[in-house]
């Protein structure tokens, strides 16, 4: 068998002014040793359960994704035992993903030597913006400048590396300027760029108008396609062959693993979310972590995989769902999608602007 697996860091420096995420902000050196070693036995432990349950003694990894919050605020090199244990039979997938994302001020000489010594092999930054004056806001701690001199000391150690963007933020001229202000990214060597639309669920005021954002999300893609990106799924841009293999495993339906505090998984029917006890008279106060797990029917698990695929430039097949048939001619007539032979359609690039409605409606 072979595993996608998401492991969660919650550790940030400050909270960011955009970010309603559950995160740990005010972490010590010690919370943080615990936390990589709590994921270190459920690495080892995750192995032995996958063994015991399969006929392949030395189940391997497709893709493995650090996200967070920042994890490379923790010290990772206790993580380089395990890690090997489970490439020891990783013949089926010898160039498997390994990302970790990144934030800029975590980036160091020493950080990636040893996210090398651990076998990372793919970085993805959070720059965000541009702008020095949308990074103070935001609360990010750098300039531009210092995200572009982060950037080149990645692309020294690693040629699979990429960004992330958000447009939407209140007064951001990235937002409505955006192949202008995102032109020195030129240089910068992206193999993949992610660009979100601000969520904005901490009630930030002067946030531009939808059909604003979508503009400059337009504008973007332009943008990264003439320096050869190009749109892969609604939010991600990359290189041919660049694409991030861990992401497109969860959208084409894929089971993934999820372990620390805030990581889903879907196995199977199950569907998994880890959560992290907090007290009602302190809710900083960490007092222990479980796992709710959500069981689905095997039409509403083949429905969901099925559904997910819709957001890439693969489309859904529908043949299976011909109940979704009426309404996916009708998006066609409407231009939001292409039908592909008697049964696959796919966005236009109208369509990826209301994908959610058009997923809503079908589900």
């Amino acid at each position: 068998m072979a595993a996608n697996l998401y492991v969660h860091f919650p550790f940030c420096r400050s909270r960011c002014s955009y970010c309603s995420l559950y995160s740990r902000a005010n972490s010590t050196a010690a919370d943080r040793e615990r936390y990589i070693e709590s994921i270190r036995v459920e690495l080892e432990s995750l192995r032995v359960r996958l063994s015991s349950t399969l006929t392949d003694p030395n189940p391997t990894l497709k893709t493995l994704y650090f996200g967070g919050g920042s994890p490379a605020l923790c010290d990772l090199s206790p993580l380089r035992v395990p890690l090997k244990q489970w490439k020891k039979g990783q013949t089926c997938f010898p160039l498997f993903e390994f990302t970790v994302e990144l934030h800029p001020l975590d980036v160091t000489p020493a950080k990636l030597d040893e996210l090398k010594s651990i076998g990372v092999n793919r970085i993805s930054m959070g720059v965000q913006s541009l702008d020095d004056a949308t990074l103070r806001a935001m609360g990010r701690g750098y300039t531009a400048s210092d995200a572009a001199r982060a950037f080149a000391l990645v692309k020294s150690h690693f040629d699979n590396a990429g960004i992330d963007l958000i447009l939407g933020y209140p007064g951001d001229p990235t937002t409505r300027n955006a192949e202008a202000l995102l032109a020195p990214l030129a240089n910068w060597g992206l193999r993949h760029c992610s660009v979100y639309s601000l969520q904005n669920e901490r009630g930030l005021k002067g946030v531009p108008d939808d059909e604003t954002v979508l503009d400059g999300i337009k504008s973007a893609a332009r943008f990264l396609k003439s320096i050869g990106l190009e749109r892969y799924e609604i939010s991600n841009y990359a290189t041919p062959g660049f694409e991030c293999r861990h992401n497109l495993a969860v959208w084409r339906g894929e089971d993934y693993v999820g372990l620390g505090e805030g990581a889903c998984g879907r196995i199977g029917l199950a569907r998994t979310r880890n959560w992290w006890g907090q007290t009602p008279q302190n809710p900083n106060k960490h007092c222990g972590s479980a796992t709710s797990v959500e069981t689905v029917s095997e039409k509403e698990d083949l429905k969901e995989r099925t559904l997910f695929r819709l957001r890439t430039r693969d489309g859904i097949d529908s043949s299976r769902f011909p109940e979704w048939r009426p309404a996916l001619d009708r998006f066609v007539a409407e231009g939001l999608l292409t039908k592909i032979g008697e049964s696959v359609y796919r966005l236009t690039e109208r369509g990826t602007e209301v994908c959610d409605s058009i997923l809503e409606e079908l589900v």
